[in-house]
Parts: structure tokens; C-alpha cells; sequence
């Protein structure tokens, strides 16, 4: 299988600066292959990825270019793939550009050739990459594997590298260990019906000092005005990224380990089908119809972005691979207003967010792990079809046809 392993690089002062040029170049093609699609798609007519590498490379010969040509020409030309991948999968028009400011500079290196790794003692490792050298790095786990690419990004004012890792591992057998429900909350992250999992991304102090962060950020854009490139604009940006860059990693953290612990236990494990995207919407509305509550949405919103609910799915398939657990992906509807025991569903059973208390039978539980035993029973309901999982179809056996 396809893995990943992620390590901290310590790039000398050069190395850093020379990473930002090739980062800002890979973003320039980005940026301007994207446009050109878009022109190209505006006339009626066709650009792909061999006509934009082509050209690419005749503007690395132009002088007015020339920093272009500083760059590896393997990430430039990464960068096209991606992008060609990107408008197959999404479309040209909903494909977004990269900001300076808000894209974090990345690149890769495709060719395995290219990169040559080797320990040098317990703690740090060195791998040299095209037009970088040898770099080192912090040596945390063994790569495990045969090495297929590798993509150097910044991240919280740091930088790390990312080697795609063939590690050998075939297809693992199911378990055969029991199933459960997962339900992802807004209070407690993750609630199955073994209990609860949960726990605090960012401290009270942090929280204080993330708002005194964003007042003089937003003080900084006020005074300066339209110079947004101010020297103390980009320190009280950097403290944030920092700041950031911490409460993800705590997310990423609780993330793998409630996961791993999930699939340890489990044969298979029934999700909520969830489009983050459309929940996480801006109620704000049109001028012609001004949304209602937007306050409310908003904060629901944050809270919901706040416990990872994509991320945890994520590494949940992820580390299901290698400990043959299935993943079932279940419609939500009124999961959480149907009473697990006898099946009534009334909005007036949920009390609480922590309470659900049956209007019909009297039957009481912890509503998240009420919602959780439904999302079982529902990722468990087979029909001739097969599941009735999120977009399955939940059509029976067909009817026998009658005899002639």
C-alpha cells in the first residue's frame, strides 16, 4: 500500500529562502496555467498539460524568465500535472488560485531517482534533493518502505518534507471482530457505543492570546491600510500561523489515535455520510434575502471546523486499511432523534445535547451514543442490494417473475 511519512526538515537559512523562491515559482505556473485553461475554455478551445509544459519550458529560456529556471524543473512540471488533475476532478472554473498569503508554499519532487535518503544517527537523517543538497532531517520513525515521491511544505513557520512510501503491505483480511456506530459531535468529537472520545485542542491562555492576535492583526490592516506587506503585519501573522500550526497538530493527533483505537477494536465501523462542506455554509444570505441567524450559523460553523470532522474520517479509511476494517458511510437523517430501542423518532426525546430521553417508551441514553447505535443498525440493514449505506440504493430483492 500507499503511505505517508511526514518529518520536520532543517533547512539551513539558504536552503529556507531558496524553498520560498520555489514555492513562489510553482505558484506563479500554478496561478497562470490556471488562467490560461480558463481563456483557453473562454474561446471554445483546448489546453492540457504536454502544450502548458512545452511552453513552460520555452519561457525558461527567455532572460525575462530567468527565475523560473532557479527552480527545479520536475516540480514545475508537477505542478502542471496537478493542476490538470485538479480541473479533470473539479472542474477549470472551480479550481482556486494560490495565494501568497493564504497558500502555504509546497512542491514536489515526482522522480524517486532524485531523492536519495540515509540515517546518519538516532535522531536525524539526511536526503538530498535536486538543486537543495543534502538537507537534514529529524529522523522520528523509519520510512518503511520504498520511497515513490516526495513533497516539501511549510507549515506554522516550519518546514517539513513528505515521502510517499510503497510499504509492501497487500490487502489485509477482515477482522472479524464486532462492529460499532460512530457519531461526530460539536461537544464531544467522537462518540461510539463503547463510550466517548474526546479531548481539548486549545487552552483557555491560548484562546486569549488567539484574540489579542487577531485584534492587532486587524489593527495592523486598519492603520497601515492598503499596505498589507507591513513588517508588523507579518509578525502577527507568523505568531498565528505558529499558534495554528499547534491546535492542528493536537486535532491531527486525537484524530489518529481515537481512529487507530476504533479499528483495533472493530470489524467494521459505520459513519454519519456527512457533507461538511454544505453544513459548514455562511447563512449571511443576499441582500434580497438576508439569512436569519447568521451569528448562531457562524458560531456552529467554527465549532463544527474546530473538532476535524473531515480529518478524523480521513485517518479513520486510512488506518482501516491495515487492520482489515470496512468503513460504511450511513444516511444521517434523524439519527439523532430516533430512539435506539424502539424506533420512534421525535425532535422532543433529544432534551440536551448530552440527554435523550424517548417520549414514547421512557428508554434513556446519552444522546450522542443513541445517535451512534442508530448509525450501527443502519450501516448493518442488508437488502438483496446490498447496504443501505450513504447513496447505496435501498431497493430489495426484486419480485420473482411470474410463470408463463
Amino acid at each position: 500500500m500507499l503511505t505517508g511519512r511526514r518529518y520536520l526538515l532543517a533547512f539551513t537559512d539558504e536552503q529556507a529562502g531558496y524553498a520560498e523562491q520555489v514555492g513562489a515559482a510553482c505558484r506563479a505556473v500554478w496561478n497562470t496555467a490556471l488562467e490560461q485553461r480558463r481563456e483557453y475554455h473562454r474561446r471554445g478551445v483546448f489546453i492540457g498539460y504536454v502544450e502548458q509544459a512545452r511552453q513552460v519550458a520555452e519561457a525558461k529560456r527567455d532572460p525575462g524568465c530567468a527565475w523560473l529556471a532557479d527552480a527545479p524543473s520536475h516540480t514545475l512540471q508537477q505542478t502542471l500535472r496537478d493542476l490538470e488533475r485538479a480541473c479533470k476532478a473539479h472542474g477549470t472554473w472551480k479550481v482556486r488560485w494560490r495565494s501568497r498569503t493564504r497558500t502555504a508554499p509546497s512542491f514536489r519532487f515526482p522522480d524517486p531517482r532524485h531523492i536519495a535518503v540515509r540515517r546518519l544517527n538516532r535522531r536525524w537523517g539526511e536526503v538530498r534533493l535536486p538543486k537543495f543538497g543534502p538537507v537534514r532531517f529529524r529522523w522520528t520513525r523509519p520510512l518503511g518502505g520504498v520511497i515513490r515521491n516526495a513533497t516539501v511544505s511549510r507549515d506554522g513557520g516550519r518546514w517539513y518534507i513528505s515521502f510517499c512510501v510503497e510499504d509492501g503491505v497487500t490487502e489485509v483480511a477482515p477482522n472479524g471482530k464486532p462492529p460499532t456506530g460512530v457519531d461526530r459531535g460539536v461537544v464531544v468529537g467522537v462518540a461510539s457505543g463503547g463510550g466517548l472520545h474526546d479531548r481539548s485542542f486549545v487552552t483557555h491562555g491560548e484562546v486569549a492570546r488567539l484574540k489579542r492576535l487577531q485584534q492587532r492583526l486587524s489593527r495592523s490592516l486598519h492603520v497601515h491600510g492598503r499596505n498589507r506587506r507591513s513588517n508588523r503585519r507579518d509578525t502577527v501573522r507568523a505568531e498565528l500561523a505558529r499558534l495554528n500550526a499547534r491546535i492542528r497538530n493536537r486535532r491531527a493527533d486525537f484524530a489518529a489515535q481515537a481512529s487507530v483505537r476504533l479499528v483495533r477494536d472493530h470489524g467494521l465501523v459505520a459513519v454519519e455520510g456527512l457533507r461538511i462542506k454544505n453544513m459548514t455554509a455562511s447563512a449571511r444570505g443576499s441582500i434580497e434575502q438576508p439569512g436569519r441567524k447568521v451569528r448562531q450559523k457562524a458560531g456552529l460553523n467554527r465549532a463544527i471546523l474546530a473538532k476535524g470532522w473531515g480529518g478524523f474520517l480521513l485517518k479513520l479509511e486510512h488506518a482501516a486499511r491495515y487492520h482489515g476494517t470496512k468503513i460504511v458511510k450511513v444516511n444521517p437523517a434523524y439519527t439523532s432523534q430516533t430512539c435506539n430501542a424502539c424506533k420512534h423518532v421525535a425532535r422532543e426525546s433529544r432534551e440536551s445535547q448530552a440527554v435523550f430521553r424517548c417520549v414514547a417508551c421512557g428508554h434513556q441514553d446519552h444522546a450522542d451514543v443513541n445517535a451512534a447505535k442508530n448509525i450501527l443498525a443502519a450501516g448493518l440493514a442488508v437488502t438483496g442490494r446490498g447496504d443501505l449505506a450513504d447513496g447505496q440504493s435501498a431497493k430489495r430483492q426484486p419480485s420473482r417473475r411470474p410463470a408463463a
